[in-house]
């Protein structure tokens, strides 16, 4: 990928699984481009090291959609490629449309329930620590909940699912902000929605969220 290499990261061996037509994992990627990704990590650790933590990132994730027990599909930023880590096994591949990220989130799920699924579970591609087991919880959840939010360290989500469109939680709104789950629970709580929280887990935007990560220190 672009002649670049990318950072050890020791997981699980990949597993592929038959879908379950009724849930839909879906993650949301940039199309991985240098000076593209990451650019907050980038300003401390440079562009090149961003890039390569991106592409360990996303390589994992693909990793971890393959063993889940659901159907899959993948929302580019730029354009859908031919090969990409996060395609084969009957993946479904979209462009993400949106004036912003919660435009891009709502497309997300407008298009994956309107394709019949009943739960939706939408995932990015900046946790280290997120496995499958974490994801079949959330589609469990779903079950006996309107919302199912993954909290990050940085106080956002690094997972959201749910089962009927809710505009109100992505529209007009400022995200990348410390508030951003407390928010998101204050507008479930507005709504009488019912939600269930996962496990706080690390995302990595920032050098101080690499440092905390498994990923740190980072080899030559």
């Amino acid at each position: 990928m672009h002649g670049r290499g990318r950072i050890e990261l020791p997981g699980k061996p990949v597993v592929t699984m038959p879908g379950d037509r009724n849930r839909l994992l879906a993650v949301l990627t940039r199309n991985p481009a240098p000076g593209r990704v990451k650019t907050r990590l980038a300003s401390a650790v440079g562009t090149e090291t961003a890039f390569r933590v991106y592409l360990t990132l996303r390589e994992y994730t693909a990793g971890v959609m393959k063993t889940c027990h659901t159907e899959k599909a993948v929302f580019y930023s730029d354009e859908i490629p031919a090969r990409d880590c996060f395609l084969g096994g009957g993946t479904l591949a979209f462009l993400q449309d949106g004036h912003d990220f919660g435009d891009r989130m709502h497309h997300t799920f407008a298009t994956g329930l309107s394709l019949g699924f009943r739960r939706v579970v939408l995932i990015g591609t900046d946790c280290p620590d997120i496995d499958h087991v974490i994801i079949e919880n959330a589609f469990a959840e779903l079950e006996n909940h309107d919302a199912v939010l993954g909290p990050a360290r940085d106080g956002g989500f690094y997972l959201i699912g749910l089962k009927q469109e809710r505009p109100e939680l992505f529209k007009k709104r400022i995200w990348s902000h410390p508030q951003v789950l407390k928010e998101t629970i204050d507008i479930l709580d507005r709504t009488e929605a019912s939600y269930f929280l996962l496990p706080e887990l690390q995302d990595i935007d920032t050098l101080d969220d690499l440092k905390q990560s498994r990923l740190w220190p980072i080899k030559a």
